[in-house]
C-alpha cells in the first residue's frame, strides 16, 4: 500500500514537473498560428481565398519546435501545416495574409499560389510540392555553406510520413548521411497522406527504424506533447550542431482537419479519433499551462484576445493593398533583369 502510495506521489510530481524554459515562448508561437489559420479557414470558405487552404490544426506543437531553436544561418524547410515553426523562425504575420489574399507586396508578390512562399535570402525555404525533394535541397544549401567555409549552422528540414515513401526523401536523407551535413529531419506522422492510412503507406513496425538504416541517430516523440517536441527537438538541433550525424525525429500526431479545407476527412474512423495521438496540442498546452499556474485563465483569454488582433490587422492590411496586375509587373522569372533583357 505504502509502495503504492509513494508510485503515486512520484507520478504526480513527474507530472507536474517544470515544463521547458520556451514552453510559454513556443505556446504563444503555436496560438497565434491556430488563430491565424481559423480565420485563414473563415475566409475561405467566404471565397476570399483563391486555392486551397491547408492548416496545421493538431500540428503546432512539433511545429513551433521545428523553428524555435534554429539560429541566424540555418537552414529551414517548412511544409504546408508549419506555420507555428515558421512563425518562431522569424516570418512575418502580414507575409502570410498578403500571400494569402494576393497582395503584389508579399514574398511572393501575389503570384505562384498561397503554400510556396519563403524566404530563401533569410535561410526559409519555399516548399516544392513534391515534398521529399526538400531534404535534397535542404541539404544541396548546407553543403553549399560548408563550401563557402561557413561554420556553427544547421538545416532542419520537416516532412509528413507519406512523403517519406517517395523516392526522392529515400536520395536526399542517403546523401545527408553520407556528406555527414547537420540536417534534423522531423517528421510528423499524421497517420494520412490525404486519405491513405499508415497500413497502406508502409510495413515497417516503426518508422523510426529506418534511421539506423540511413545512418542517422532517430527519435521517436509524442507529438501532442508540447514538451516532449521541445525537449526532443531542441535536443536534436544541439546535437547536429555539436558535430553529431544527422537527426531524424518521427513525432506521431493526427491531422485534426481534412488534407485541406476541401476534404471532410470523412475516411477517418471515430475509433482513431479517440486514440492519444489524437489529443489536440494546443488544448493540452493550455491545460499543462493551467495545471503547473503558469498563467490564469484571464491571463490566457488576454492572450488569445492579443493574438486575434494581430491576425485581423495583418488581413485588414493585405485587404487594402492591390493585386499584381500581369502587364505592369517589374519582376521576371529569369534571376536578373539584365540576364532577361539579354534575350529580347
Amino acid at each position: 500500500m505504502l509502495q503504492t502510495a509513494q508510485r503515486t506521489l512520484k507520478s504526480k510530481r513527474k507530472k507536474l514537473a517544470a515544463p521547458h524554459e520556451r514552453f510559454l515562448e513556443a505556446f504563444h508561437w503555436m496560438l497565434l498560428a491556430r488563430t491565424l489559420e481559423e480565420k485563414l479557414v473563415s475566409l475561405y470558405r467566404g471565397g476570399m481565398i483563391t486555392g486551397g487552404v491547408y492548416i496545421g490544426k493538431g500540428q503546432e506543437a512539433v511545429s513551433v519546435a521545428c523553428g524555435l531553436f534554429l539560429q541566424k544561418g540555418d537552414i529551414f524547410a517548412p511544409l504546408i501545416r508549419d506555420q507555428a515553426g515558421r512563425s518562431a523562425f522569424g516570418e512575418p504575420l502580414l507575409d502570410v495574409t498578403r500571400t494569402y489574399l494576393g497582395s503584389r507586396l508579399g514574398p511572393m508578390r501575389g503570384r505562384d499560389g498561397n503554400i510556396h512562399r519563403g524566404h530563401p535570402r533569410k535561410n526559409e525555404l519555399a516548399m516544392i510540392s513534391h515534398l521529399g525533394a526538400m531534404i535534397s535541397v535542404t541539404v544541396g544549401a548546407l553543403m553549399a555553406k560548408r563550401f563557402r567555409g561557413e561554420k556553427d549552422f544547421i538545416g532542419l528540414s520537416c516532412i509528413g510520413e507519406g512523403g517519406m515513401q517517395s523516392g526522392s526523401f529515400h536520395e536526399g536523407m542517403n546523401i545527408a548521411a553520407v556528406e555527414q551535413v547537420p540536417l534534423v529531419v522531423v517528421a510528423t506522422n499524421n497517420h494520412y497522406a490525404y486519405s491513405t492510412p499508415n497500413d497502406r503507406e508502409f510495413a515497417c513496425h516503426d518508422l523510426v527504424d529506418r534511421a539506423i538504416g540511413y545512418g542517422f541517430e532517430g527519435y521517436s516523440l509524442d507529438g501532442t506533447d508540447l514538451g516532449a517536441c521541445l525537449d526532443v527537438i531542441g535536443g536534436a538541433v544541439k546535437r547536429a550542431r555539436a558535430g553529431r550525424p544527422p537527426q531524424l525525429i518521427v513525432a506521431s500526431v493526427l491531422r485534426l482537419s481534412g488534407h485541406g479545407e476541401h476534404d471532410d476527412a470523412s475516411y477517418v474512423p471515430e475509433e482513431i479519433k479517440r486514440k492519444p495521438f489524437a489529443r489536440d496540442c494546443l488544448k493540452v498546452a493550455e491545460q499543462t499551462i493551467i495545471d503547473l499556474n503558469l498563467a490564469d485563465a484571464d491571463t490566457l483569454a488576454q492572450w488569445r484576445k492579443d493574438a486575434a488582433a494581430q491576425v485581423d490587422e495583418a488581413i485588414a492590411t493585405a485587404q487594402k493593398e492591390p493585386a499584381p496586375e500581369g502587364d505592369r509587373e517589374e519582376w521576371c522569372a529569369i534571376s536578373t533583369r539584365e540576364l532577361a533583357d539579354s534575350f529580347e
